[in-house]
């Protein structure tokens, strides 16, 4: 050809996919309508500046501002064959993003967006509303600590205790963990306070009432379950040992009777439980609030016999310790100070905690050594004092331990669960631990954060949150697809095509797009487009998901005819 043929490439993999999916959300739409610019914003509106900026975040893993713009730059034909338009790779330079960040870190635009968006994927997808988990999670990063700033030192869930943290309080839909509501708040703030701000904006954003609040122990401050029974809603979680303590659980088992077995989908034991009623008076408003809230005591199999494992296991490394303290022999210290004996004594069964689990007598021993004389020294007797200690188990406490293990009380005010409901609905809180893992692993990628400004920190942890219902919507619709057509998906999992599942994992259905390139060849003559066709199981994903093939094979849908 002389030199005049000319081949560019461009990688598509799932980005039709994950761009088709935003707009059927309506993200575009809704960004432009409630986060408007001011009037020296030039080129693309932030709507769709959002919208692929994230569909490059779930494609590639990674929000780095720096990266989109080379990324975009790459596949201007598919993107403006996709989106229907003129794409300029400088739409999405860093500080257009940044200002980006900056829109969506205002809350009260983010606020109204947020429920806009909520009500919409309601209807879109046909989601019931009747039962929202609340959590907190934190994220870590090597941020300049100011006093009244975002970034502060707080207890760590990232297990950093040394770097400042921002937090995040998650209100999630039942029963795909769909956002409702996302907070974002300093570091160093208590998880406790949290909760009664977050039901005020699930309230808001879903306008009813009558809902179920799943929280972990955190919720049950007698403030927020006023709060949350005073509002004609209900709650469902554990309670602390401020509100329950050891004496209260054992005096609820003295009166259990008969125990209700709860079994899993095997029809196998997983817990048993009872429940009584209890009157509850706190105040509101400076008012009296009385109501009646079930307790549930239950009590899992599985972590009584993990936690009976373990506490055997602890006894038998403090009865190791204690021994090896009265071990006699050359490296083995010598206790001759009955005070730093008996420290000694009590810092083993605190490490084990097994304090009030043995029964321990300290004993002295009194050697009598005689000393020759020695040059003018004349000869002598010492006395050398050693102590040790005779121990053994306290059958009846340990007896008692034993019976308190795997049990915990559950309190909520919803008269219409039964007791096996309540339990499970508690036990599906790993729904929410799932989308905080999401939302701080791959491919949303919230930790490490590269960002020092703490409205580019704030913007960035709402987008993501927007990334993660993405994620969760696409799993969803498939999800919910093959259950009606009573179907699984085969060909998802690298090197065992036959294995089928009929619960796929979004991350699994975008992955099965990677490697879809775009060829373009330029002549003198035409431009001409070849796709890489789609197989069998990328077809079968896009049906699930309610899209047609137009969605990948519009991108050569203008290639010009041969000669």
């Amino acid at each position: 050809m002389n030199g005049e043929l000319t081949l560019e490439t461009e990688r598509v993999d799932d980005i039709p996919l994950l761009l088709a999916q935003m707009e059927q959300m309506g993200l575009p739409a809704l960004i432009d309508r409630y986060f408007p610019t001011h009037g020296n914003w030039e080129g693309l509106a932030p709507g769709w500046v959002t919208t692929i900026w994230l569909a490059s975040i779930l494609s590639r893993g990674d929000h780095r501002l720096s990266h989109v713009q080379p990324w975009v730059d790459e596949r201007r034909y598919l993107l403006a064959r996709a989106t229907g338009l003129e794409i300029t790779a400088l739409d999405w330079a860093d500080d257009r993003l940044a200002a980006v960040l900056r829109l969506l870190s205002e809350d009260g635009p983010w606020q109204a967006f947020e429920s806009a968006i909520a009500r919409q994927l309601l209807r879109v997808y046909a989601l019931e509303a009747t039962t929202v988990r609340i959590d907190t999670t934190s994220a870590s990063g090597y941020w300049s600590l100011s006093e009244s700033g975002l970034f502060r030192f707080g207890h760590s869930k990232d297990h950093r205790p040394d770097l400042p943290q921002l937090k995040v309080a998650l209100s999630t839909l039942d029963p795909l963990g769909l956002p409702i509501a996302t907070d974002v708040v300093e570091g160093n703030r208590a998880d406790d306070p949290l909760y009664i701000p977050s039901v005020v904006r699930v309230r808001k954003v879903l306008n009813r009432n009558g809902l179920l609040y799943v929280g972990d122990a955190k919720m049950a401050a007698l403030e927020t379950r006023a709060f949350i029974a005073s509002g004609a809603d209900h709650y469902l979680c554990p309670l602390a040992k401020v509100q329950c303590p050891e004496a209260q659980l054992s005096a609820y088992l003295a009166t259990a009777a008969a125990l209700t077995v709860i079994r899993n989908g095997e029809d196998r034991p997983v817990a048993e439980a009872f429940e009584l009623a209890e009157g509850v008076t706190a105040e509101i408003g400076g008012e009296a609030f009385a109501w009646t809230e079930r307790r549930l005591v239950v009590r899992s199999l599985a972590q009584a016999e993990a936690s009976q494992r373990s506490l055997y296991e602890r006894l038998e490394k403090a009865e190791a310790a204690l021994k090896s303290l009265n071990e006699r022999g050359r490296g083995k210290k010598r206790y001759t100070d009955r005070v730093a004996f008996e420290t000694t004594v009590e810092a083993v069964l605190k490490r084990y905690k097994v304090e009030s689990l043995l029964t321990l007598r300290i004993e002295e021993e009194v050697d009598h050594r005689a000393v020759r004389a020695y040059g003018d020294k004349p000869a002598r007797i010492d006395l050398q004092r050693r102590f040790w200690v005779a121990f053994s188990r306290d059958e009846t406490a340990l007896k008692a331990r034993l019976a308190l293990l795997g049990w915990r009380v559950y309190a909520t005010n919803h008269q219409g669960l039964t007791l096996e409901q309540a339990v499970w609905a508690y036990r599906n809180q790993y729904v929410l631990e799932r989308s905080f893992g999401r939302l701080k692993g791959q491919p949303l990628s919230l930790t490490p954060m590269y960002l020092q400004r703490e409205d580019h920190a704030t913007g960035l942890v709402r987008l993501l949150s927007l990334g993660l219902r993405v994620l969760i919507l696409v799993e969803f619709v498939v999800r919910r697809q093959l259950a009606a057509e009573e179907a699984s998906l085969a060909g998802l999992y690298a090197g065992n095509p036959k294995r089928a599942t009929a619960r796929p994992t979004a991350e699994l259905l975008l992955q099965a797009f990677a490697s879809i390139t775009l060829t373009v060849v330029v002549l003198p003559e035409g431009r001409y487009y070849h796709l890489t066709p789609l197989t069998t199981l990328q077809q079968r994903i896009l049906g699930l998901l309610g899209f047609a093939l137009e969605v990948y094979t519009r991108l050569c849908s203008d290639s010009a005819k041969p000669p």
